[in-house]
């Protein structure tokens, strides 16, 4: 059997720990989310059912990479959604990607390089010098494509 205890005394900032302990370590730190949308495209100069207008339910998955602050976040979960919502999703979500995208055949491929770039460009003046680390794109739940820094940056 599992014990379990209850908290009575919750622990208090400046009296059970110090502000200055708040930040464990100075390590540089990965923290991921992920999100999901739906979208319709096709492909050019391609023999497969691809070829026609299709949907998917996409998945990305984001790693970025940071040090912490003065209270240990390396970057605040609400904020990568924030940066998602406000300045990648809105040229994905329930859009037909050939018309909402820069030109380019609307392989996963191209669209997670794409996506990789507006995470670093909203990244680019982070306090925590975050950086993308990787971006996984899911096409169906079993094929991907993915753009990881060390390839973005040669």
């Amino acid at each position: 059997m599992y014990g379990f205890t209850i908290v009575e005394n919750l622990q208090k900032i400046d009296q059970d720990i110090k502000r200055e302990e708040l930040k464990y370590h100075k390590k540089r730190v990965m923290v991921s989310k992920e999100f999901t949308f739906d979208a319709a495209h096709h492909l050019h100069c391609y023999e497969g059912k691809c070829k026609n207008l299709h949907g998917h339910t996409y998945k990305v998955i984001f790693g970025i990479s940071g040090f912490v602050d003065d209270i240990g976040i390396v970057m605040d979960f609400g904020d990568i959604k924030k940066i998602w919502k406000e300045q990648i999703e809105i040229h994905l979500d329930h859009r037909y990607l050939n018309d909402t995208l820069p030109k380019m055949n609307t392989t996963a491929e191209n669209m997670v390089v794409w996506i990789y770039e507006k995470m670093e460009e909203a990244l680019k003046n982070d306090p925590n010098d975050c950086r993308v680390e990787f971006v996984k794109l899911y096409e169906t739940p079993t094929s991907f494509a993915e753009a990881r820094r060390e390839w973005m940056n040669t």
